[in-house]
């Protein structure tokens, strides 16, 4: 039978509040750190950052929020901890690759999908929450740019729940790499893939669930029949908050002109994005990326706690 909690990796600093839950079985639910120091400007990143904490309380589960702050990975966060990250811009961008040396120089660092899915699964929690998965970069037929976060949910047992695939990326390439990784890709409610922003992508989901008890029974097959990995969980944003395809298409075709024209790069390149179309729809990408972090959030803690019930 599969179980929600591992004895946790003794690199990892946990605060007591998850270090309790984890010790008694209760729910938790990962929240990664990029979102806070390189996806939103301050101060609504420490906002959403709390509020999106608090949310996951309400549900009945405990939040941890992951960074590596002097060299530590630490599970679960300060309200303090939250400022530096919002507002030091030292802060470094830290996936898989970047951790060994973050931590070892004792720097400050922002986890990113694949980075944050790491250290949950270390710490023993097996859902996290997160805005939008990286994935197949446009071009990546000649640049080769492709996520670690696809590399990662074939590894590591851990269930994402994100509002889909970043609309700047090529959906249908990394939909295409997530099968061949053999990472269960299964929508809520809809049979549509979504695209962060919008509920839509033109692309047909490769599974539904319209209940979170199938969800959580879903990770506790996957788990218990040995299959390594993570599942992706897309949660479409909310009708009311969505911007559409067209609208969106628009403006992300000219914010990938200007990183082309600017030459930006490697993990630069999903900030200097996200950050332009900030800027280019007057804040309503941003308002629809707080909703559906919200949005994630609410079930993520009822996914924790569906799971959790299942051990």
């Amino acid at each position: 039978m599969s179980t929600s909690t591992t004895t946790p990796h003794p690199a990892l600093a946990l605060a007591p509040e998850v270090a309790e839950a984890l010790a008694a079985g209760r729910p938790v639910v990962a929240l990664e750190s990029t979102i806070i120091s390189h996806g939103m400007p301050y101060p609504r990143n420490v906002e959403m950052a709390r509020e999106v904490e608090q949310i996951v309380r309400d549900g009945g589960a405990t939040p941890a929020t992951i960074a590596v702050l002097d060299g530590v990975a630490r599970i679960g966060l300060s309200a303090d901890e939250l400022e530096l990250l919002a507002t030091d811009e030292h802060v470094a961008k830290v996936s898989i690759r970047d951790l060994p040396h973050v931590m070892a120089t004792k720097g400050h660092g922002a986890t990113t999908v694949a980075s944050t899915m790491r250290l949950a699964a270390l710490a023993g929690i097996r859902v996290f929450v997160t805005g939008g998965l990286g994935g197949v970069h446009r071009g990546a037929e000649d640049s080769m740019d492709v996520s670690a976060d696809l590399t990662e949910l074939s590894l590591t047992d851990v269930a994402v729940v994100s509002a889909g695939v970043k609309s700047i990326l090529d959906i249908g390439r990394t939909l295409e790499v997530l099968e061949t990784l053999g990472v269960p890709v299964v929508t809520v409610g809809s049979d549509e893939f979504p695209s962060f922003y919008s509920r839509s992508s033109g692309f047909s989901s490769p599974m539904r669930s319209d209940s979170v008890d199938e969800l959580a029974e879903m990770m506790r097959v996957k788990w218990d029949l040995g299959l390594r990995g993570g599942i992706a969980v897309t949660n479409p944003v909310p009708a009311e908050d969505e911007m559409t395809p067209d609208e969106i298409s628009a403006l992300i075709d000219r914010a990938v002109a200007e990183c082309d024209e600017r030459g930006i790069t490697g993990k630069d390149i999903t900030p200097f994005l996200l950050g332009r179309i900030v800027e280019l729809s007057d804040g309503r990408s941003l308002d629809t990326n707080i909703a559906l972090v919200r949005h994630n959030a609410r079930l993520g803690a009822a996914l924790a706690v569906a799971f959790a019930a299942t051990a």
